[in-house]
């Protein structure tokens, strides 16, 4: 792979440890994929962030990489384990938060801003179309290719970390245009609620694993997007698709000889039935993604004049940013359950507590079995709420 004398210098070590252990892995990475040199970036998404997934390894490596870099480009960080504030109520213990916060700190050394989201896009870090990123987390990343039209390959947390410190990243995957043309057409027939979309992204990712969909058939929003994108990267590994007449390169795109999958509703019924596993929850988790605006003043408009009539724990993940915006709908929440930022129901060490959790997100139902040994009950948000409600 290509390198100009200033990255030769970095890998040689001239501009310290830090910066050098980053070019190392990304040239590592590059002559893997066969990219022919680095391309700057203008952002980064960093994931590895929980102490439930990384560790003490995980800690080592980042109180390492902060002694003498920093990032160069705007970087975001994905969610923790925990509500840096309100972590006692969702029954973390004293030590897990104690490595929760060194691991925030870490990442605020190296210049993060440690403000703990899977939906940068939707405030904080949002990338013009065009712009070559690296971003880490499926469901971010998914949506920064597809609905914003920017160019991020699927990056692994240290991979994301090290394009950050740089301020580049190998050039090879989806960063080329060959790798972002659509390989399989879906024609979806459906009702168009947020569970829907779930759905459908769950079945399409468990259909083509990583090819790169054109969806026909249905006309989503925002929150539509990023739900299915969540579940695609999940039950696949979805980094790209297109929506006709939504997403902004689905005009273009040449869909002869491709092969065609039918999606109705009668398909996605039996889906639900599939990945429900339990019948009672003892906690109710909405917001994987995190919960936009808009879907905050929905659930508030919900359980508005309501009070809760069963004893069921109900959490509402969102990021800090929309909290703040939202202070009357937050209120109106949280007679009914709490509103919990920086972290979600997936890696937040909620086995120690739970046992069976309800959620409208496909993503989360495939990971709540397999990473916090949950039974899972798999339903909209309005059924969910109405549940527990009177």
């Amino acid at each position: 792979m290509f390198l100009t004398k200033e990255e030769e210098s970095i890998l040689a070590g001239e501009q310290g440890n830090g910066r050098r252990r980053a070019m190392e892995l990304l040239v590592a990475v590059g002559k893997v994929y066969g990219a022919e040199r680095l391309v700057p970036i203008t952002s980064a998404h960093l994931s590895g962030v929980s102490y439930k997934t990384i560790g003490e390894g995980g800690i080592d490596f980042l109180k390492e990489m902060s002694q003498d870099c920093k990032v160069t480009v705007r970087t975001t960080l994905n969610p923790s384990g925990m509500d840096s504030e309100r972590w006692k109520e969702m029954h973390v213990s004293e030590e897990f938060a104690r490595k929760q916060l060194d691991i925030i700190e870490c990442y605020g050394r190296l210049g993060v801003q440690t403000t703990c989201s899977c939906t940068p896009y939707l405030s904080i870090n949002v990338p013009n179309r065009g712009d070559t990123i690296a971003w880490a987390e499926s469901s971010a990343l998914s949506y920064a290719n597809s609905v914003l039209g920017a160019r991020t390959n699927r990056e692994g947390g240290p991979g994301a970390l090290a394009a950050s410190i740089i301020g580049k990243t190998p050039l090879y995957g989806l960063h080329l245009d060959v790798n972002r043309v659509p390989t399989v057409v879906i024609e979806a027939e459906m009702r168009e609620d947020l569970l829907d979309y779930a759905l459908l992204g769950h079945a399409i990712g468990s259909k083509i694993g990583g090819a790169v969909p054109f969806i026909r058939g249905v006309r989503p929003g925002t929150d539509q997007l990023k739900i299915m994108a969540a579940a695609m990267a999940a039950a696949g590994s979805v980094a790209m698709f297109h929506v006709d007449r939504v997403t902004p390169d689905s005009a273009s795109q040449d869909l002869k000889g491709l092969e065609v999958i039918r999606i109705d509703s009668k398909e996605l019924r039996t889906l639900k039935d599939k990945v429900t596993s339990g019948k009672e929850p003892d906690l109710i988790a909405l917001g994987c993604p995190h919960l936009s605006e808009n879907e905050v003043r929905h659930l508030a408009s919900i359980v508005k004049g309501k009070r809760k009539a069963k004893d069921t724990d109900v959490w509402f993940c969102t990021s800090r940013d929309v909290k703040a915006r939202c202070p009357k709908e937050v209120s109106e929440l949280e007679r009914i359950g709490n509103v919990v930022c920086d972290t979600c129901m997936i890696v937040t060490p909620i086995e120690g507590v739970y046992s069976c959790t309800a959620t409208n997100s496909c993503k989360a139902c495939s990971y709540l079995p397999s990473l916090c040994s949950q039974k899972v009950v798999c339903e909209s948000a309005e059924a969910l709420l109405g549940s527990v409600m009177q």
